[in-house]
């Protein structure tokens, strides 16, 4: 049964958190007065759906259930979290906290609130240990950061639910340590902010000046590196020492005005937005939208490759779902260890999968198989592999852009040192590929085959045994060109 997030408050900030949930399978229950909400929601939920399936290397599970309530009791009568993104007003937030909790018991409650720090929220809270600020960034339904602040009165297993929650939706939650105004995050784009401000008020750059500077330079690196990494590097091989020796000093300087805020008048204001518009006013925010969500889907997608950042968090997010997906390897029945959708970056010039994209998808079944039987990546650092000596693909069918692939293993046989393994990548019931594999033990030091660990062949014996039983496939032992029949 699927489990149940209130999300209180339909603006930018609560879609992206209502389609982050429901993407991720959740059910979902929204309370908006607006009666604009459920069309802005939509709106969202739509970019959504064509971003966030291309994070991942599985089929996103099935969507959750979205229903709009009449009333905060309504939305979050049998939720298992809930989500507060209302208008940064304190008393509104009291008036929401008092009637979630009329309704709603124990379940931990999350905030939105960029600018309110948790002791704040509780304020003549019924049970202030359940609210906590849990703070995202746009797109919630791309970006992993939320920012998890606890007050001394939070219930410290109320927040670890909750931080577990958010990594179950393929978040990441930064536990802050003591809570300060503006969190962390906000406290460096403020700073950014106010410095921005100033230039383009003294006539230094304009907007469009500023951005570039930001995503022509220290941005890329910020995106990947961070603050500090990035000041490791540039401090040569002398490292982070060396770098506040020769730039610390630079602090004393005048550079900034950091401390000083430009007066926010009718000009400045004109000033900012005639230069906005200028600079991208030609786009619609929809569109805006969909050019940043696509340019975050591959900023992402490369840093998912290189296991670093905020893709090792899109990787962790794969395995936890990846894991949860084998069946019993007793079943007698072909070993189900894989699930895939076709990506954009899978399609080859006839807008079909490419033909590497086949062989990755039963290198994704076999390895799933290898952990299953305890010759993963711990087995690997050990010194001891399996290595794929032939392999022999059958292209039956096309898969397209957006379908859903599940890849299947039949041991067709094996013993100390080997298993000749058959692979079916299938789109529903139909067949699209097929790979035969034979898999030779190695020592990986000695650079010649031996027998598997007894631990492995414990767990292989049982899957090899059972799967006698089953129909040799057709395609299996034909040498490339043979014909059918």
């Amino acid at each position: 049964m699927a489990r149940k997030a209130a999300i209180i408050g339909g603006g930018v900030i609560g879609g992206g958190w209502a389609a982050r949930f429901l993407l991720n399978g959740w059910d979902v229950a929204v309370f908006d007065p607006d009666p604009q909400a459920e069309r802005k929601i939509a709106e969202v939920l739509a970019n959504a759906r064509a971003a966030l399936p291309a994070l991942s290397d599985l089929p996103m599970p099935a969507e959750g259930r979205l229903s709009f309530a009449k009333t905060i009791a309504q939305a979050v009568d049998g939720a298992d979290y809930i989500q507060e993104s209302v208008s940064e007003r304190l008393d509104l937030k009291h008036r929401v906290f008092a009637e979630v909790q009329q309704a709603s018991h124990g379940v931990p409650i999350g905030s939105s609130t960029s600018g309110f720090k948790p002791s704040e929220l509780q304020q003549g809270a019924a049970n202030p240990a359940t609210i906590f600020v849990a703070h995202p960034f746009n797109p919630v339904y791309l970006l992993p950061l939320a920012e998890v602040v606890p007050s001394p009165k939070s219930d410290p297993q109320i927040i670890e639910t909750a931080k577990e929650i958010l990594r179950e939706i393929g978040m990441f939650p930064l536990h802050v340590r003591k809570e300060i105004d503006a969190h962390i995050a906000d406290r460096f784009l403020e700073a950014v902010w106010r410095e921005a401000l100033w230039l383009v008020k003294d006539g230094i750059a304009t907007t469009e000046e500023i951005d570039e500077a930001i995503r022509m330079g220290f941005g890329l690196r910020w995106g990947q590196m961070g603050l500090f990494e990035t000041y490791r590097v540039a401090g040569g091989e002398a490292g982070m020492k060396h770098f506040m020796a020769q730039f610390g000093p630079c602090l004393q300087w005048p550079w900034t005005k950091l401390t000083d805020v430009p007066e926010f008048t009718d000009d400045l204001v004109d000033l900012i937005a005639g230069q906005s518009d200028a600079q991208s006013g030609h786009h619609s925010i929809r569109e805006l939208e969909r050019i940043r969500d696509g340019n975050l889907v591959g900023f992402l997608r490369v840093l998912k490759e290189r296991d670093w950042g905020a893709g090792r968090v899109l990787l962790d997010h794969d395995r936890r779902r990846r894991e949860a997906f084998h069946e019993a390897p007793a079943s007698g029945a072909p070993l189900k260890l894989a699930e895939m959708q076709v990506l954009p970056g899978w399609i080859d010039y006839n807008g079909h999968m490419t033909e590497n994209r086949y062989l990755f998808a039963a290198s994704e079944t076999s390895d799933a198989f290898l952990r299953l039987i305890g010759a993963g990546m711990d087995y690997v650092a050990g010194g001891h592999s399996y290595y794929s000596a032939e392999t022999h693909i059958l292209h039956l069918g096309e898969a397209r852009l957006g379908d859903r692939l599940t890849g299947t293993l039949q041991v067709l046989h094996a013993d100390d040192k080997r298993a000749h393994v058959f692979i079916r990548i299938l789109r529903g019931d139909e067949v699209v590929a097929t790979v035969e594999q034979m898999q030779l033990h190695v020592d990986m030091g000695a650079g010649r085959t031996c027998p598997a660990a007894p631990a492995v062949l414990a767990r292989l014996g049982p899957i090899a045994e059972a799967h006698k039983a089953l129909p040799r496939p057709d395609s299996a032992g034909r040498f490339v060109g043979q014909r059918k029949g």
